[in-house]
């Protein structure tokens, strides 16, 4: 029987010992063995602390998103092998789609977070700048750096890929090394997911380590400045939270831990309202997804005591019509628990609910392709607590399979109480239209839940549900549930991070943050700030802008155009008991006036504006008063495009407006998209010829098979095309959705591959020079291109078809043609 390996200090290494017997869920049959003895665990630790925090912490934010999305889209394509694993654990199809591909959408999710909110530096500037002296010569600010250590992720048998990628999206984007830690059951396929993870070559050495099988003496090795992560059971996780090497070192532990969550029936929502359909729907889903193996599954379910009778029926019937089988049969809806081990544990638990409750449904469900015999399957429960408020076995015992508790309640104080009885859970959810009801259930009962989940008609149909964590937002909850906090989006990063307070003059916390500082020295220069590249911009770039004095006329003006007829504008006689002397010009006239004085009008690398931070007036500004703009680049923020975007990066601009008295008037910061180089040729006909005139007869091609003449000659055809009569008719039609990708490709930056079949020429055929000499097709290829200049200023809403790309407006035949010149000039070494 295959032995599942440990990746331990860059090897695959296996157990020494006889480990643990793995088993399929559904046939009973062995699939592996994990073993983790003779492991050298204090080894593992350090070489995650030096090999792999070296690696990992000096890569950027905005670097390790991108590496998180390469790694998902590595596991994406080969998604088919997880899913035939993730059937023996007894996951049906839907219950493997959460697990894997959910996995996988954590991942996704903080690359793209990475991608639009974070910096491309080793470290990230926390909060704002705070004025400590009156000069503003002293400032204070914060940043974040990856904590120094490695984590332990210790996770539960339910989830074997998600469960680990969801912490591993918070950790590597934190720049942390960690050791993974399965649980045996299942590990099979968390195994598989790891294996491709470091076959993919993206993740760098050490950043990564995996051990199958049972803990040992790991934790014993933690220091200061490591973490644990845990998730399971509440005694276990307090268990290892005392242990010496993590309280005495102070080891950050977050534990995610079982919950008793909720789910309460509003007393509007009766038999017939959709929002009554809503809840058996619900309950009945989380009764049994993952065969009700989930942290997040109800447990409690709440409802008006006079409508006992009809939830209890309404939910036998749902739970009668779920067939339970092998989760290879189409049939199956529910699957079979994690194996036969589980499968006892929660059938203790059953018996101790049964000493104080009453066993209302117990379906007695036909397997569908399977048998209990030799499968861990077990038909769904319902528990009946007629007396939640003296009987409180329900609240405290958690029988973690297809197992929830009826209870009734009397009105909203009741349901409150009752919800906070599980003394801290996950989630709770209230399912009801009456938003008195919601709005005053939710806030009392909050205090013990980590998320509160809505659900009612109006957005039935766009709910992820009850049971589904989000990457955005905050899993985790108080008490029982550990106290402790996945995800939440950028917040999920703090865990992992170091935040350090940074104190200095405003040219210091320039130069350590990279963001500048108010009062920090400017950099002036010839060129204007917009007329740079992305990758050109510095922080601390500046200009200074000529004067313009504001008139009567503009302020009357602005308020006709603006429609803004605020009376401090236009009303003389109203200022008495105002702060104002006379009429005031408008603050959006002063920033649009600051914007047209530090803009500038020839076209140039900046896109668009893309918004406005921060926004603020100090000084009124009357007619006669003259402004300045003093334009500093602030930060620069690279940008993930997709779609038909120009690659480019985020520049916020620092804009001061002063007045003739140097009194700073107004503060705003400004955003900008800004182009990044493009790696293709500037398709102007100058910048053409001189690459044209390094070309020789004798220029030998460093790929295929082009003379220096054919290749200037299928140049000027393919120009002269992008503009001239190609007939869709007469080529293979291009599918729809694969049109869209190519013509998305054209977007980006990367370059025509060597050995590209040109569509024009049939397979094999030889194509002849058409001019006398080279020079004559150089001179040819000139002309082409002013034609194809002059054409599209005159008709710049023009489209033409290419066979590659189906029909292109000019942006894009325009990109298009880039792309094609540099890669025949590369072929011959022009560029």
């Amino acid at each position: 029987m295959e032995k599942l390996k440990n990746y331990i200090h860059g090897e695959w290494i296996e157990g020494t010992g006889n480990g643990i017997p793995l088993y399929n869920a559904v046939t009973g049959e062995q699939v592996a063995v994990s073993d983790t003895e003779g492991l050298n665990f204090e080894q593992a630790l350090d070489y995650g602390r030096t090999v792999g925090y070296k690696n990992l912490s000096s890569m950027t934010f905005y670097d390790r998103g991108e590496m998180l999305k390469k790694v998902a889209l590595y596991l994406l394509e080969r998604k088919k092998k997880y899913y035939e694993l993730s059937y023996k654990t007894g996951a049906t199809h839907a219950d493997s789609w959460v697990d894997i591909e959910g996995g996988f959408g954590t991942f996704f999710t903080y690359s793209g977070l990475a991608k639009r909110m974070l910096p491309n530096t080793p470290f990230w500037v926390d909060g704002e700048t705070q004025k400590i002296s009156a000069n503003g010569t002293f400032l204070g600010t914060h940043i974040l750096t990856p904590s120094e250590g490695v984590s332990v992720q210790i996770n539960a048998y339910n989830f074997p890929v998600w469960g680990m990628l969801e912490k591993l999206s918070t950790s590597l984007l934190a720049g942390v090394p960690s050791i993974v830690k399965p649980s045996p059951y299942g590990s099979y396929l968390t195994n598989a997911v790891f294996q491709d993870m470091i076959e993919s070559g993206v993740l760098p050495e050490g950043a990564l380590q995996l051990v199958c099988g049972e803990p040992g003496n790991i934790l014993d090795y933690v220091k200061d400045g490591d973490s644990v992560l845990f998730t399971g059971s509440a005694t276990t996780g307090r268990k290892l939270k005392a242990l010496p090497s993590v309280s005495g070192n102070a080891v950050r532990f977050n534990m995610e831990a079982d919950s008793l969550n909720c789910s309460i029936l509003g007393l509007d929502a009766k038999p017939g309202t959709p929002e009554f359909d809503l809840f058996i729907k619900e309950v009945r889903t989380e009764m049994t997804t993952k065969a009700g193996q989930k942290c997040t599954a109800i447990r409690r379910i709440l409802v008006p005591e006079n409508l006992i009778g009809d939830v209890q029926n309404a939910l036998s019937k749902a739970l009668d019509q779920t067939k339970i089988g092998s989760p290879l049969s189409r049939e199956t809806r529910m699957g079979s628990l994690v194996g036969k081990q589980q499968y006892d544990e929660v059938l203790r638990k059953i018996n101790i609910l049964k000493t104080e409750n009453e066993l209302v449904y117990d379906g007695k469900h036909e397997l569908v392709d399977a048998d209990y015999e030799n499968g861990a399957f077990m038909s769904p429960k319902l528990f009946l607590n007629d007396s939640p408020f003296t009987k409180n076995i329900s609240h405290d015992v958690e029988a973690f399979g297809p197992v929830s508790t009826l209870m009734p309640y009397k009105d909203a104080e009741e349901a409150a109480a009752l919800a906070k009885r599980g003394k801290g859970s996950l989630v709770g959810s209230i399912v009801s239209h009456d938003e008195k009801f919601v709005a005053e259930t939710s806030w009392k009962m909050a205090s013990q839940h980590g998320r509160i989940f809505v659900l009612n008609r109006d957005n039935a149909k766009e709910s992820t549900g009850h049971g589904s964590p989000l990457p955005t937002l905050m899993h985790g909850g108080p008490g029982r549930a550990g106290g402790g906090e996945e995800m939440g989006g950028l917040n999920g990063l703090h865990f992992f991070l170091q935040r350090t307070a940074i104190q200095g003059s405003p040219d210091i916390l320039t130069a350590i943050t990279k963001v500048y500082q108010q009062g920090a020295e400017k950099k002036f220069a010839d060129k204007h700030p917009f007329q740079k590249y992305f990758e050109d911009v510095e922080v601390g770039d500046s200009l200074e802008t000529a004067g313009r004095t504001v008139t009567d006329a503009d302020i009357v003006n602005f308020s006709n155009v603006s429609w803004d007829h605020f009376y401090a504008h236009t009303d003389a006689t109203s200022l008495t008991g105002t702060i104002f002397d006379k009429t005031v010009a408008h603050g959006y006239f002063i920033l649009s006036a600051a914007a047209g004085l530090f803009v500038s009008g020839k076209k140039g690398p900046v896109i668009a504006n893309y918004g406005l931070e921060n926004c603020s007036f100090f000084k009124p500004v009357y007619a006669g008063d003259t402004i300045t703009v003093y334009l500093t680049a602030k930060e620069k923020i690279n940008r993930g495009v997709k779609g038909r975007n120009i690659p480019s990066g985020v520049v916020k601009w620092l804009v001061e407006v002063v007045n003739q008295r140097d009194e700073v008037v107004c503060v705003a910061t400004i955003l900008t998209l800004v182009a990044k180089h493009s790696p293709f040729i500037d398709f102007k006909v100058q910048n053409i010829q001189k690459k044209l005139n390094a070309l020789t007869e004798k220029t030998q091609p460093v790929f295929g098979d082009f003379t220096p003449q054919l290749m200037v000659e299928h140049l000027e055809e393919v120009l002269r095309n992008g503009f001239g009569n190609l007939k869709p008719e007469d080529f293979p039609a291009i599918p729809a959705e694969k049109l869209e990708k190519l013509q998305d490709w054209l977007y980006t930056d990367q370059k025509i591959r060597p050995g590209a079949q040109y569509p024009l020429w049939k397979e094999g055929e030889i194509p002849q020079n058409k001019n006398k000499n080279l020079d004559a097709a150089k001179t040819q290829l000139i002309e082409t291109l002013k034609e194809f200049t002059v054409y599209f200023k005159e008709t710049p809403f023009a489209e033409h078809y290419n066979p590659r790309f189906g029909h292109l407006n000019k942006e894009m035949m325009e990109l298009f043609q880039r792309k094609h010149f540099t890669h025949h000039f590369e072929q011959f070494g022009l560029i």
